[in-house]
């Protein structure tokens, strides 16, 4: 299947200079797709463990004293409450640097009358209700609110999760797309080259011989559309990774491709090239039962 040694003229074929690119522009897709799916994946697995078990308490801003004293009796009643694991305020100047992104330079921040804020952390099996929080909390200073991040995080997961079944969707049409076309071009190689085939069964040639010819010109031509395809979207990916990286500090998660993400993209152009080689194969197989 590995040599170049053949019986018939396989590289000759017309499909045979179109079949390499054809492969190459279906694993350009696959990579872009799957590394899509691992990027989000990835950040918002990150995410999430950043965001879950926590909760925002956002005071009113006020400027007297007993805005102080205000603070400090929600800490105090919400490091009371079970489940809490901890309840800290933000300074000001955490709340700026949360700021900037949106409104720059942080000393024109500190000039806006910015709400009071405290991080709430909550143990694994806490159960809170928020909006009886918030009520109580209003108790003690009246326009309290309370930010609870999993109900939003809930739904961004769930979008995410959908995007990642269309990306999936996606490579499984790929897939499909690359097992026809290498059908369609064995079957044209086999009427193309019809008599040769016949003799080769005349001299004793057996029907597994005649498929490992064809084996062997889809496994060259899946890899080098493969590599074609891993070198066009390389370079692809490093741009859209460096436009994510320019986005740091914003409301999107981190997307990032690790390691190991760059070494499952690379292995595309070989998964590809062994389909091909498989399809062509049974393709052979079963043609050349019905033909002969």
């Amino acid at each position: 299947m590995f040599s170049r040694r053949t019986d018939l003229a396989l590289d000759r074929d017309p499909l045979s200079r179109f079949l390499p690119w054809l492969i190459a522009f279906m694993v350009f897709l696959a990579i872009l797709a799957l590394a899509g799916a691992m990027a989000l994946h990835g950040g918002i697995d990150r995410w999430s463990r950043g965001m879950e078990g926590t909760l925002t308490v956002q005071l009113p801003p006020t400027d007297d004293a007993g805005g102080g004293r205000g603070i400090e009796s929600v800490v105090d009643r919400l490091r009371a409450m079970p489940g809490v694991v901890s309840a800290e305020e933000i300074p000001p100047q955490g709340i700026a640097a949360l700021l900037e992104p949106w409104l720059g330079d942080p000393e024109f921040i500190g000039e806006l009358p910015l709400p009071r804020l405290i991080d709430v952390r909550l143990s694994d099996d806490a159960a809170v209700d928020a909006e009886a929080l918030a009520t109580d909390l209003r108790r003690i200073v009246p326009g309290t609110a309370v930010d609870d991040h999993r109900i939003w995080l809930d739904r961004l997961v769930r979008l995410v999760r959908t995007v990642e079944g269309l990306a999936t969707a996606v490579l499984v049409l790929i897939g499909l797309a690359t097992i026809g076309t290498v059908v369609f071009a064995t079957r044209s190689g086999l009427a193309i080259h019809r008599e040769a085939i016949e003799v080769l069964h005349l001299i004793g040639a057996q029907d597994s011989y005649v498929a490992r010819q064809f084996a062997g010109r889809a496994l060259r031509m899946g890899l080098r559309g493969g590599v074609i395809g891993l070198v066009l979207a390389a370079p692809t990916l490093w741009a859209i990774v460096y436009l994510a990286s320019r986005l740091k500090g914003g409301p999107l998660p981190e997307m990032a491709l690790d390691i190991q993400s760059w070494v499952l993209l690379c292995m595309v152009p070989v998964v590809v090239a062994a389909i091909a080689t498989l399809t062509a194969r049974v393709t052979v197989i079963r043609a050349l039962a019905r033909m002969l």
